[in-house]
């Protein structure tokens, strides 16, 4: 999970289902047309010829596709929206029936308020959702086990192909059904109308049109709360019904009729051409009354949602090539912020496997040093310096300032903290779910919490030198802090650590660790001599430069020809591509061009890159891993500050093709090109906009 920059440096298994294979159109990426197409306007989709079946995902729409067909989808067509098949029984009979019980990771988009999100599915789906907070326990999470999680399910009740896209500019995704009779839509978003620090306020949108013909629709919300473990009730009056647990209630109100079936609500309606249903889900506390949504107020709050993300947008200062996806990844960062505290998050899901089958899967919902200080600097290069100040007074108000001067080995700084700043992040296996197609455990919390990682105290003293330098000068009290993580990096540098990975198969001298931590050191001195800020720079120059020799004598292979991962060793690491982007070595230097052919000869496969090899350098967990994202964007980087545009800008035009439907990314890409783990990734939708915006500029 990182990157790091100055003014010109940067931050920076098979995916089918139970029972039948379910097939979708195009290797998991976006359109398949020319080379960086556009991605997430207008409903693109994947049916380039030849395109894999069971990958990725992007929207469906194969002309002749047979629907509703008993046994699953056929020939690489959807699986039905109604009878015999498909994720949507009977009224009254238990969600997840029939095939496919999954979409994969890819066939969903992201809408949030900036308190919490969810996913929706290509299907209309909602899979996964918290409230009333990122790390609250799930409302809906059929993503992680289809029968036992909970969903909302919303489609058109007939055979339909669909097509996913967002609203120009804006977090408003919808979701279109192409039918015999007719052409409806699902236009899906929560609102959104300021950044306040509100934390009570929580609403989530499904409003239905029929754009064309005659459509007869179907709806059930089925959740199963804090993780399908709380019972609740249900209770229906005047169109509107109320599912409480004694933790949490929700209100559904519709402005079509709904019924009871046990403890979840269904609806079946038709619509005609213009007419519009609208499903809306309050959280209701003793503050917050049910509130009836209205067609009049639901066109209301849509055009306000809308609004917000475009005066937002605004603000970006990009006009490159690569516009759409830059874009889209700044949006995709704005949603993992949390408004209340100023805090940014990793992913908004848990335990999405990094590969199907695998244990690898870990609770992204919290606040990392390392991801949220790369965020800041991928904002603040597009020109959002809100969001750096929020970051900012987030660690001022959450996270130790004040460094006390007998603090230990273990540093000053937690890797992670929750977004309300809490340290205490146990992890525990929820043994109940069977996983995303059976990828188990299911964990919530995150055991590395207690790691130390080195590494941490470059990125954040880096974001804090680019927040200096871009937004509004450090307080007095910042640089205190900034003081005393430097005095303790001089003298705890040397120490082995669990490093950028997160490792769980024991501390070692890394190599990625020591350069950031010559980057911590270097900004701050650099900041200090700007500003004229007191500081120890001969004290704080010796350990700077002593990292630099060590570095440069013990991570050097002679036999391999290349840095390494670890301290006298012979393995590669693809963190080593941050050493030309933090500045600690030059881009053109004959070590570092030896290295950079070293990775790309034993790391890289088609613009992708592994971060390891799992079996030279063992990390404490078993399996194989795909390629990691946020790697393939710094080679992406690598390539450009070292002259070699023209491979920099392939692989950064074939990395675009792995993107889904949407534009979005999970964390790591699969064998077959399909997406996994964590989903979408704020480290991969980071190292992106870094990677455009120094291609764009080096292009000219």
């Amino acid at each position: 999970m990182a990157g790091t920059a100055d003014t010109n440096s940067g931050v920076g298994a098979d995916d089918g289902t139970r029972g039948a294979p379910r097939a979708s159109h195009g290797a998991d990426s976006g359109p398949q047309d020319e080379p960086g197409a556009q991605h997430g306007t207008g409903g693109s989709t994947q049916s380039a010829p030849g395109a894999r079946h069971g990958t990725g995902g992007g929207a469906q729409d194969q002309p002749g596709a047979r629907h509703g067909t008993a046994g699953g989808p056929q020939d690489g067509s959807r699986a039905s929206y109604g009878a015999d098949g498909g994720r949507h029984g009977a009224p009254g009979a238990p969600f997840g029936t029939g095939t496919p019980r999954y979409l994969s990771i890819a066939d969903h988009g992201l809408i949030g308020d900036l308190r919490s999100a969810a996913l929706v599915g290509t299907d209309g789906t909602i899979d996964w959702y918290c409230c009333p907070r990122f790390d609250a326990p799930s409302v809906f999470a059929s993503i992680l086990d289809a029968d036992k999680g909970g969903c909302f399910e919303l489609a058109a009740d007939v055979p339909a192909r669909t097509k996913q896209f967002y609203f120009p500019d804006t977090n408003v995704l919808i979701t279109r059904f192409f039918a015999d009779d007719g052409v409806g839509e699902i236009q899906d978003f929560m609102p959104v109308v300021d950044d306040s620090r509100e934390t009570d306020r929580h609403r989530l949108i499904r409003r239905v049109v029929c754009v064309r013909g005659t459509l007869p629709f179907r709806a059930r919300v089925a959740p199963r709360f804090d993780y399908g473990t709380t019972p609740h009730t249900v209770h229906i009056d005047s169109g509107q019904a109320v599912f409480a647990t004694p933790a949490l209630r929700l209100a559904l109100t519709a402005t079509v009729p709904i019924e009871a079936a046990g403890n979840d609500v269904w609806s079946l309606f038709k619509l005609r051409e213009g007419e519009t249903a609208v499903f809306t889900l309050d959280q209701v506390t003793d503050e917050v009354a049910p509130r009836f949504c209205a067609v009049a107020e639901a066109e209301r709050e849509f055009e306000a949602t809308v609004r917000y993300w475009r005066r937002w947008l605004s603000q970006s200062r990009y006009r490159g090539r690569w516009r759409e996806m830059v874009h889209r990844s700044a949006l995709t960062l704005k949603l993992l912020t949390y408004a209340p505290t100023g805090a940014i998050i990793a992913a908004p899901t848990t335990s999405l496997p990094e590969r199907i089958g695998g244990e690898r899967n870990w609770d992204y919902r919290y606040v990392w040093v390392r991801d949220a200080a790369f965020c800041v600097y991928a904002l603040l290069r597009l020109g959002f310096k809100d969001e750096a100040e929020a970051f900012m007074n987030f660690l001022c108000a959450h996270v130790q300032c004040e460094i006390p001067a007998d603090i230990g080995p273990d540093g000053p700084l937690q890797i992670m903290y929750g977004i309300d700043g809490r340290r205490d992040l146990p992890e525990r296996e929820l043994s109940h779910l069977e996983g995303h197609r059976g990828s188990s455990p299911v964990r919530v919390g995150n055991g590395a919490v207690g790691q130390l990682q080195l590494d941490i105290y470059g990125a954040l003293i880096d974001s804090l030198y680019l927040y200096d330098k871009w937004g509004q000068p450090l307080s007095s009290a910042h640089w205190n802090s900034v003081s005393g993580i430097v005095d303790w990096v001089c003298e705890n540098w040397d120490q082995p650590d669990e490093g950028v990975w997160e490792t769980r198969g024991g501390r070692k001298p890394f190599l990625y660790s020591r350069v950031m931590c010559w980057v911590a050191i270097e900004r701050a001195m650099r900041l200090a001599r700007h500003r004229g800020l007191p500081a120890d720079l001969n004290r704080w120059g010796t350990a700077r430069d002593t990292i630099y020799r060590r570095i440069m004598s013990e991570g050097w292979s002679t036999a391999r020809n290349a840095f390494t991962q670890t301290e006298n060793s012979d393995i590669l690491d693809a963190s080593l591509l941050m050493m030309p982007l933090g500045k600690f070595i030059s881009p053109t230097d004959p070590k570092w061009l030896a290295t950079l052919d070293a990775l790309g000869e034993e790391l890289v496969s088609d613009s992708l890159v592994y971060r390891y090899d799992p079996l030279a350098s063992p990390d404490g967990l078993s399996g194989e891993e795909g390629t990691f994202s946020i790697c393939s964007f710094w080679y992406v980087e690598a390539l450009t500050r070292a002259g070699r545009l023209d491979e920099a800008r392939l692989a950064f035009e074939k990395m675009l093709t792995y993107a889904n439907h949407l534009g979005l990314y999970a964390e790591e890409i699969g064998h077959t090109g399909e997406q996994c783990g964590n989903f979408p990734q704020a480290f991969t939708h980071l190292a992106l906009i870094s990677a455009a915006f120094n291609l764009d500029r080096n292009l000219g």
